[in-house]
């Protein structure tokens, strides 16, 4: 049997161990990256493929005769036409579970950034401002101390549950918002109220037609002003002229993003600016250990040699 992993650039594979998923099938092509105009020659003859962000639309799909299984290196399977793999008993099989302890820390990592102002001190550091000035330390950037403070929760699976557990750890009380499915779980609090009274909000929800947007100016005027806003989750959350706008008016403290709506990001997105000092952005690397990694792609290869009693 052959397969195809079209987009290896995603993972780094030269950083992880490769021997199971060479072995699971009898020959592999492995590709850095795959053009919509390269796919289809790509995909014509494997019976299996592998692929993180490449979109496999229908007329891919029933292109290729010999295809059995897709593999989606992501949690996410919105790259693939669902309908259309299904029509022709193709399973698709994502992998779930994998980012845990890797996007925990990162989201911690950005809180800590906007509370403790490091970025920029460091920043202050190199550029010679520290070695300028008259006293012996810096006060330029306001510091908060997260203990005591309240750490709002939307979307409360697994990654929401490890960040709750870092936030406790720090000593902030945890707020934890009702489900969008509209199932009752105790403890749990409206949205309403956690945006009123939270320090932080983290979003760990996915993003669906009921979260589209859901962080949009409404949603940001009802925050604290001087609250912080992180998303490790989805950039689709976020209604970024509205973030931007917030921002600037200096109707929330600031905000830290791992993800935008459109990635990467062209140079002329309006969160890129330079006039910005209260937004962190990362490059979507929350997930991105050599661990987390291993563990996505160990669970590839589970999903190859559960279909095929391997």
């Amino acid at each position: 049997m052959r397969g195809v992993f079209l987009d290896t650039l995603t993972m780094k594979l030269e950083e992880l161990d490769t021997a199971a998923l060479e072995n699971a099938l009898d020959q592999w092509d492995f590709f850095e990256t795959t053009s919509p105009e390269q796919t289809a020659e790509r995909i014509a003859n494997v019976d299996v493929v592998i692929t993180n962000k490449v979109v496999l639309d229908r007329q891919l799909i029933e292109s290729a005769p010999n295809l059995k299984l897709i593999c989606v290196c992501a949690t996410g399977t919105n790259n693939i036409d669902l309908d259309a793999a299904a029509e022709k008993n193709i399973p698709v099989k994502n992998v779930t579970g994998y980012t845990g302890a890797s996007l925990a820390q990162h989201t911690l990592a950005l809180i800590l950034a906007l509370a403790t102002r490091w970025h920029q001190y460091h920043a202050d550091v190199r550029n010679g401002s520290w070695a300028a000035s008259p006293v012996f330390c810096r006060l330029d950037y306001p510091v908060i101390e997260l203990a005591g403070k309240k750490l709002g929760i939307i979307g409360y699976g697994d990654l929401g549950q490890k960040v709750a557990q870092l936030g406790q750890a720090l000593g902030m009380d945890v707020l934890v918002a009702e489900s969008f499915s509209g199932a009752q779980k105790a403890g749990r609090v409206p949205l309403g109220q956690l945006l009123a009274e939270s320090d932080v909000v983290s979003l760990h929800c996915p993003l669906t037609p009921a979260t589209d947007q859901m962080v949009d100016a409404a949603f940001l005027a009802a925050m604290k002003p001087t609250a912080f806003l992180i998303n490790t989750a989805r950039g689709g959350l976020v209604d970024e002229k509205a973030l931007l706008a917030a921002l600037r008016s200096g109707d929330i403290a600031g905000a830290a993003l791992d993800v935008l709506s459109v990635e990467p990001p062209p140079a002329d997105h309006p969160l890129l600016a330079d006039d910005i000092p209260n937004l962190i952005i990362t490059p979507h690397n929350a997930w991105i250990s050599r661990e987390s990694r291993q563990r996505l792609l160990d669970g590839v290869v589970d999903n190859i040699t559960q279909q095929f009693s391997i």
